[in-house]
């Protein structure tokens, strides 16, 4: 099954100073990756490459993302999304469009998110999505 690798995860793996190759969110990443398992979204790739300090980093990081493809965002998403939106905040739970663009996105593709953000827990809770684990 494919994942959908949140922006957490690949900070984690790629933009910090301090990331040890052998912390288990970048083992399973690694693990990923090998298999071919990973899904990205345009805005996890835009996350990720804004706020960078140097025109050096961006451009090493973009490069190291470029050999995935984004999946191809339908107007079917975005209205999950919304929807995704309405039943957490029907529950008290909030969040960001783009967060809820990805619960959007694993629902409709039946596909597992991989994130350290532990609102991805509440999302779950009242959506249904699938995460994924590091082993």
């Amino acid at each position: 099954m494919s994942v959908i690798v949140d922006t957490t995860i690949w900070s984690q793996a790629l933009r910090r100073r301090d990331r040890v190759t052998n912390h288990p969110v970048v083992v399973e990443l690694t693990k990923l990756v090998q298999e071919g398992r990973v899904t990205m979204m345009g805005a996890i790739r835009q996350e990720l490459l804004s706020g960078l300090k140097s025109e050096a980093q961006f451009v090493r990081l973009r490069d190291a993302l470029r050999p995935f493809d984004d999946v191809q965002l339908e107007p079917d998403d975005y209205e999950e999304g919304a929807r995704c939106f309405n039943r957490c905040m029907q529950r008290g739970v909030q969040g960001s469009n783009t967060d809820f663009l990805l619960c959007a996105v694993a629902l409709r593709r039946d596909l597992s998110v991989f994130t350290s953000d532990r609102d991805f827990l509440r999302y779950a809770a009242v959506l249904g999505v699938r995460l994924h684990a590091a082993a």
